[in-house]
């Protein structure tokens, strides 16, 4: 059966497809892979727009090991194919909640962890940072639970090449609320202010409209008191219709004639207004996003981030690219993470988008070579060109991360094209 990925962008036919119900499955199919000569890995919901996820070899579902496993005070322990909008309820059920997330629920927590996946923080960071232990079958067909030391700090981001990840631990606390504001503000205005807008919100997000001098400005911090919203109808109009419905439209026509791109990102810019609420956390870190894109994303040290922007600015303006989507950026602490992209430095975020039916190479080529010249380091799920020679001067424990992957999987049973690329054959 060929597996094929959320944007249409990457597709495989495995030699055998799986879908283990526990870990002992699990290690059984790292044991048929080992004995029959193939690749073996498990794959998420295809939210990954690289090749991370893929094997020609024994493919596994992750359907079948879903659930919560366990609660603590703190902590809550689930299988690693829980897709995190599942993984929200049942800690809402609980008055219990992650400090953190990216905005998509559809990925399971195992991809999520092992991809990087990052939300904005002040203070905190993105779901590897809230890992608290990690149950794996290794290349050898056995298991572990690792909850410190060089495994685990390697196998928090380890993109499936230290094992096969069968569930995860993560840090928990008392659910809160967040109160989302919304504002529109001018390009450098906002570059301007970055460093207080940074400091003064737990989570700072902001989208710049490409051929435009306007940006959206998304400030998440907790809250006291009661849910308020702007109302039912308000909300499906800015999160359904605009954001959705209106905005696949738009892209469709723009795909046609993208001579209308930049007008019609003027006009989106002219409507931005000013709006608040205040809700579960869950359900204002995340999003619905219908309209299926590409994406390129870097990580890149803090003090660059205005720079950078408007590095992205003016290739757009003397380029004739006609981009429809927004540029998002978010910032996130430190993480002791080998592989995270924000592995021990304040990180800055920029993620650029094209709709996926008007792929643009030359966009994002462009967009990675800014990024590299500041040290960037892009999301392992999200496109890019980078391999590894360029990341492990990046990486500072880049070395080390290869050096524990050589031990625990000298014969490379959980290697694929991609981190060939990106690890090194």
């Amino acid at each position: 059966m060929t597996f094929t990925n959320w944007a249409g962008n990457q597709s495989i036919t495995p030699a055998e497809t799986r879908t283990p119900r526990s870990p002992a499955e699990v290690a059984e199919a790292v044991t048929d892979a080992k004995r029959q000569g193939r690749t073996v890995r498990m794959i998420g919901t295809g939210h990954s727009f690289t090749g991370v996820a893929l094997t020609d070899g024994i493919m596994l579902r992750p359907e079948g090991l879903s659930g919560v496993l366990s609660f603590g005070d703190d902590i809550v322990t689930v299988a690693a194919g829980t897709p995190i909008h599942r993984l929200n309820v049942e800690l809402d059920r609980r008055g219990l909640a992650l400090a953190n997330m990216g905005d998509i629920t559809l990925q399971t927590v195992a991809g999520a962890v092992q991809t990087g996946t990052h939300g904005s923080g002040r203070a905190v960071g993105g779901l590897a940072d809230q890992v608290a232990a990690l149950d794996l079958v290794l290349a050898d067909g056995s298991t572990a639970t690792v909850a410190e030391g060089d495994l685990f700090d390697a196998a928090r981001v380890g993109l499936g090449a230290l094992g096969v990840v069968t569930a995860v631990t993560f840090r928990v606390e008392p659910a809160f609320l967040l109160r989302n504001q919304r504002s529109p503000m001018r390009f450098d205005e906002i570059l301007e202010a970055l460093d207080t807008l940074t400091l003064e919100n737990e989570h700072l997000d902001f989208f710049w409209l490409p051929h435009t001098d306007l940006c959206l400005v998304k400030r998440n911090n907790r809250a006291d008191g009661e849910q308020f919203a702007p109302g039912r109808i308000r909300t499906w109009i800015d999160d359904v219709f605009v954001e959705n419905t209106l905005f696949g439209v738009a892209n469709r026509v723009g795909a046609r004639f993208p001579s209308i791109i930049p007008p019609v990102n003027r006009l989106s810019g002219m409507v931005l207004g000013t709006s608040e609420s205040s809700d579960t956390a869950y359900k204002v870190f995340t999003s619905v996003r219908e309209v299926r894109f590409l994406e390129t994303e870097w990580a890149i040290p803090r003090r660059h981030l205005a720079d950078a922007l408007r590095e992205v600015r003016a290739l757009m303006e003397r380029s004739p690219w006609r981009i429809s989507f927004p540029v998002e950026v978010r910032v996130t602490p430190p993480s002791t993470a080998w592989l995270s992209t924000a592995y021990d430095r304040d990180s800055a975020y920029i993620a650029c988008h094209v709709y996926r039916r008007t792929p643009n190479p030359g966009y994002f080529a462009a967009v990675e070579e800014v990024m590299t010249g500041l040290g960037g380091r892009p999301h392992w799920g999200k496109l890019h060109n980078a391999d590894a020679a360029y990341l492990s001067q990046v990486y500072p424990r880049f070395t080390d991360f290869v050096a524990l992957r050589n031990r625990l999987d000298p014969d490379r049973l959980f290697a694929n094209a991609y981190l060939d690329r990106v690890l090194g054959a």
